[in-house]
């Protein structure tokens, strides 16, 4: 018999309170799976725009040529999506005041709001992760501690106790802890990993915000010079 069919019976035979334990366990480590993979893709793509926009930014085009081609994409999330919100809002105030701080700041509360809505978006399920990851050993270990309970309430009917008698109720009680392990370990990686991959994107998008509220400034500046 090879290690995957012993633990196949061990699971087979085990307690209804241990079984219990290792479908929630086994439910955990599939959903957790599913976010890691879906999270990895959705940050992946996102870095990747986020790079193709600031070369597009940078590469000194004009910004009513970026917002036109952006704005006809329907592009609503990343830096794209803060970049569209500053200049739409921008372009609207301009119209309707003349003060060149108002029109500014009106751009970075609009950007502000795309840039919380967005990191939202990239922190949605993180918190399942971190949940998965903290709560699954202590799922594991009352498995762990019914599976010992058992073995031990085992010996108190019989007069010479035995390795044969309590090895089951041991093997379900450390396949217990070994689950817990198995569902909170990737969780937790997953989730510190991801979670620094947020707050990097965070942080690029608040350099952005501030280099182009200084572009904003200044065009604004130069209009009301030149007007």
């Amino acid at each position: 018999m090879n290690g995957e069919e012993s633990f196949l019976e061990i699971a087979i035979h085990a307690s209804l309170v241990v079984k219990c334990v290792l479908l929630i366990l086994i439910a955990a480590s599939i959903a957790s799976w599913a976010v890691i993979f879906r999270k990895h893709r959705m940050l992946k793509q996102a870095q990747a725009a986020a790079d193709t926009f600031e070369r597009r930014f940078w590469s000194g085009g004009e910004l009513a040529g970026i917002y036109k081609e952006i704005s006809g994409t329907g592009a609503e999330n990343g830096m794209e999506g803060l970049f569209e919100a500053g200049f739409s809002e921008f372009a609207r105030l301009r119209k309707q005041s003349d003060e060149p701080a108002q029109v500014v700041e009106g751009s970075r509360r609009a950007m502000r709001v795309a840039q919380i809505r967005e990191i939202d978006r990239l922190e949605e399920n993180l918190a399942f992760l971190a949940t998965v990851g903290s709560t699954s050993p202590y799922v594991g270990l009352f498995g762990t501690v019914w599976g010992i309970m058992n073995a031990f309430h085992s010996l108190g009917n019989v007069q010479q106790a035995t390795i044969a008698m309590v090895a089951p109720g041991i093997s379900e009680a450390l396949i217990a802890t070994a689950m817990g392990l198995f569902a909170a370990i990737p969780a937790v990686i997953a989730y510190n990993r991801y979670a620094n991959h947020v707050e990097r994107l965070e942080t690029r998008f608040d350099s952005f915000l501030e280099e182009f509220s200084t572009i904003l400034q200044r065009h604004v500046g130069t209009r009301a010079a030149h007007g």
